[in-house]
């Protein structure tokens, strides 16, 4: 995904209809969904290979150099039939005022061609990131994750809607507090909580589950039965877009890097902490994690 944001001040209301008028001052562009989450890997140091679908498009040929600025390896499906997925955010003074997308679905070619691709990268890393965002790229995801198993590469998948069996054998799937609740009608606040996250890792034969929980932290549900967790590090939120995106690339990295399961969201928690302090998409830096030895061993 693109995301652009056009900045400004409000100063006034339109004569044409009761809404404010935005004077743009500033327009920030930045690679958001998976881009985001491979930005976030390659600022930490180690290579990243990120396959996805792009269109024909000016968006698209945008969203590819600010991926090769940002050190990514791109993998990049042209759709000649279809566009690059936008989100134009219009903001005043912090607070966004409108969001508009703009997107399309992937080809059955397309797709298929994306597996065949997906079978040659996978052959040479160290883990891998499934970003579910329900835009049509994923019909094969069952397919992927087999094919890391059956290579015994750890496969993250970030989840989207309900039915978590498409993502059976992950070895972590990271639902946020929403997402949790969406999928098993259970809160984080609820007293089934513990019970529910351990039978969601049973019936989707994960290794692990993670629910992030805002303020609250969060959560690790081990297959051993074992959990985890981790408080939130204290800080200011100013803008919460991608803090999911930086997670699963923070432990992506330390899973990689053969991390424990308490050092990969100690460091997680620390940069989603980071990033929240800042304004847009932004991607973790080594200097947030604020340890040498973690940027040495994940190197």
């Amino acid at each position: 995904m693109l995301d652009r944001y056009w900045i400004g001040d409000v100063t006034r209301v339109s004569p044409e209809a009761p809404v404010p008028v935005v004077d743009v001052l500033d327009i920030k562009e930045c690679a958001g969904g998976a881009g985001n989450v491979a930005a976030n890997i390659a600022s930490l140091g180690p290579r990243c290979e990120l396959l996805s679908f792009i269109g024909d498009d000016a968006a698209g040929r945008r969203l590819s150099e600010l991926l090769a600025s940002a050190g990514v390896d791109r993998h990049l499906h042209i759709d000649a039939k279809g566009r690059t997925t936008e989100k134009l955010r219009i903001v005043s003074r912090n607070q966004q005022l409108l969001r508009a997308d703009f997107e399309s679905r992937p080809t059955a070619d397309l797709l298929a061609q994306s597996v065949a691709d997906y079978r040659d990268i996978s052959r040479c890393v160290n883990s891998i990131v499934i970003s579910d965002y329900g835009k049509g790229g994923l019909a094969h995801i069952e397919e992927m994750i087999q094919i890391a198993k059956d290579r015994k590469i750890p496969v993250i998948v970030d989840p989207k809607g309900v039915d978590y069996s498409r993502y059976q054998g992950a070895t972590l799937v990271t639902p946020n507090r929403n997402e949790f609740e969406l999928a098993t009608g259970v809160g984080t606040g609820d007293p089934a909580f513990i019970d529910t996250a351990h039978e969601l890792v049973r019936s989707a034969e994960l290794s692990a589950l993670l629910v992030t929980r805002g303020e609250e932290g969060m959560t690790l549900f081990l297959s051993t039965g074992e959990v985890l967790h981790q408080d939130a590090a204290a800080r200011e939120v100013f803008d919460v877009s991608g803090a999911g995106d930086t997670v699963v690339a923070i432990i992506a990295v330390g899973v990689a890097a053969g991390l424990t399961w308490t050092e990969c969201i100690k460091w997680a928690t620390l940069g989603a902490s980071a990033v929240v302090s800042r304004f847009g998409t932004s991607v973790v830096r080594k200097s947030d994690l604020n340890l040498t030895v973690a940027g040495d061993r994940e190197r």
